[in-house]
């Protein structure tokens, strides 16, 4: 069960962030109003909030979840892959410290983003990418060893259309793994329950399951009907400017 969680604010020049994808410029007063609503669900999820404050040092540090990889036994600082994001860790390294009194750190030339890094149970799977080279994904692998969890590598790089491994895959909990057709044959995935993502509707699967509810992106009729067969209870979320910058539903909180 999560009880907190941590956001910042998207700043006005969030426009200016990173994106591999070519939808347009995302409408800043629409991006507030969905980042409202996100931390109105995280709190409907009874979630206590840190709100950060926005960054424009940074423009795409509304994505903290690539900061930091937190757990019940200690939380490890990331070095995100991408130059214009060196100094996001650092950011956030003082609130983090209101909440774990020590924190690890992934060190050069490893590079790493949480958005990588998929929490399965006391399983984690490391995204291997453009962002998260070998070298920082065997640093948080060894990390984790050492608090008791275990962990393999799902190399993304040659697999089209996602940045991260979480654009690809989300865990729901109970033994089930959201997955897209491109990763559903990966072997370390052959001991859960897959549920499969329409081809059209590959960017929901980028959800998150907050205690007693799930949170999807709105539009993916397909996927939110599946859900619901299931038995979940959802909440949906417009995420539309957030997916013109590369960003899901993950992206926007560290979960705790």
């Amino acid at each position: 069960m999560f009880t907190r969680a941590i956001t910042r604010t998207p700043a006005a020049n969030f426009a200016d962030g990173l994106t591999t994808v070519n939808l347009g410029l995302p409408d800043y007063q629409k991006t507030i109003a969905s980042h409202q609503a996100y931390c109105a669900a995280l709190k409907q999820c009874d979630l206590t909030l840190t709100e950060l404050n926005a960054d424009p040092r940074y423009p795409d540090s509304t994505f903290v979840e690539d900061t930091a990889i937190l757990t019940e036994h200690g939380a490890i600082l990331t070095r995100p892959g991408a130059d214009s994001r060196a100094g996001e860790a650092e950011a956030i390294k003082a609130t983090l410290k209101n909440f774990y009194s020590e924190l690890a750190e992934i060190s050069a030339p490893g590079t790493l983003d949480g958005g990588d890094i998929c929490e399965a149970g006391t399983h984690f799977f490391i995204g291997i990418s453009l962002r998260t080279n070998e070298t920082g994904g065997q640093q948080l692998a060894d990390w984790l060893k050492s608090k008791g969890y275990t962990a393999s590598f799902v190399d993304i790089r040659q697999t089209k259309g996602i940045l991260h491994l979480k654009s690809g895959i989300s865990y729901l909990g109970e033994n089930r793994l959201v997955v897209i057709d491109s990763l559903a044959e990966h072997p370390d995935f052959k001991s859960y329950e897959l549920i499969h993502m329409a081809p059209d509707e590959e960017y929901a699967a980028n959800c998150i399951r907050v205690n007693e509810h799930v949170l999807i992106a709105a539009g993916f009729p397909k996927f939110e009907t599946k859900l619901r067969e299931l038995g979940y209870k959802l909440i949906v979320l417009d995420m539309s400017e957030y997916q013109k910058m590369d960003g899901g539903l993950s992206c926007l909180s560290l979960r705790f």
